[in-house]
């Protein structure tokens, strides 16, 4: 596990608000290493989104150098931002945002869409997907008609059905009850166990314990870089 998929250095991000500048992160400097399973944390205002959004290719650091696998994002249009993203990563958000007029099976395959894949492919690689994640007697179902961990379930094949470089997930357990959010969690290990890189931000400490690393931030810079020895499982 010695090949970085984040290499992360001196990135600063500032908005303007008004006639202030907030600076949002103070020269982050984070490596992560393909594999690894990582909870960032802070409280509100911390810059853990800012840091999410900017890893994920959703925003841009004001200054500093980002290399996701390979790739230098630091200075990328956002076509080629928007390329990265439906290639390299896979998206696990709190709301799920899941189309409620498809099913379950038309919403895995989504991405394979815009990937350029033919039909029966999708059609495929989505029902393979949702097994995976115990969804197999579910395919047919419309969001509203499935509970909240099995609609986080459906978010989560979707997410991994490109086979991205990176998983990140925001906030994944944060609109569900802790015995469902307990049974993402263990979902979240096997993924994890497969080989894939997990990137969580969570505000809660019980969900970052099952994280192998655990990168807290304070006002926009890294307080502490530990690694968990005993996460659980």
């Amino acid at each position: 596990m010695n090949e970085k998929i984040i290499h992360l250095e001196s990135i600063v991000k500032n908005y303007k608000v008004g006639n202030q500048v907030v600076r949002a992160l103070r020269s982050v400097s984070i490596d992560i290493m393909k594999g690894e399973y990582v909870a960032i944390m802070g409280a509100s205002g911390s810059g853990k989104s800012t840091l999410m959004n900017i890893i994920g290719c959703l925003d841009t650091a004001t200054t500093g150098k980002y290399v996701l696998n390979g790739n230098d994002v630091s200075s990328m249009s956002d076509d080629e931002l928007a390329e990265i993203r439906n290639s390299e990563i896979g998206f696990i958000f709190q709301v799920f945002n899941l189309l409620p007029r498809n099913t379950a099976l038309e919403n895995v395959m989504l991405p394979l869409v815009y990937a350029g894949i033919k039909k029966t492919d999708r059609k495929l690689i989505a029902e393979q997907t949702l097994t995976d994640v115990g969804l197999d007697d579910r395919m047919a179902h419309r969001p509203n008609e499935l509970s909240g961990g099995q609609r986080q379930r459906v978010a989560i094949a979707r997410a991994l059905v490109n086979k991205p470089a990176l998983l990140l997930a925001d906030e994944p357990t944060g609109n569900l009850d802790s015995k469902i959010s307990e049974e993402i969690m263990k979902l979240f290990a096997e993924i994890h166990q497969k080989g894939n890189t997990l990137l969580m931000v969570t505000h809660e400490e019980d969900i970052a314990k099952h994280a192998h690393r655990i990168i807290r931030l304070k006002d926009g810079e890294v307080e502490s870089d530990i690694i968990n020895e005993n996460p659980i499982y």
